[in-house]
């Protein structure tokens, strides 16, 4: 059951709010993994300079901020 017809459809309040919930838990999840790897793969690089590497982790940082508000 979607969240959409769940709503329309007169869905009880504790299974929407279980699916959004899972719903966090798996972008919160998917966030990780994808962030883990950018940082290992461009912060953690041994050619990187330390300017490139100030830049990436400003750009990591504000994607932070704006996923944490």
């Amino acid at each position: 059951m979607s969240i959409e017809r769940a709503l329309e459809g007169g869905g009880g309040c504790i299974d929407v709010l279980q699916q959004i919930a899972a719903i966090r838990g798996a972008v919160n999840g998917l966030m990780k993994h994808v962030l883990e790897g950018h940082i290992r793969e461009h912060l953690g690089h041994e050619n990187i300079s330390q300017q490139e590497r100030t830049a990436e982790v400003e750009e990591v940082l504000g994607v932070l901020r704006s996923y944490l508000k």
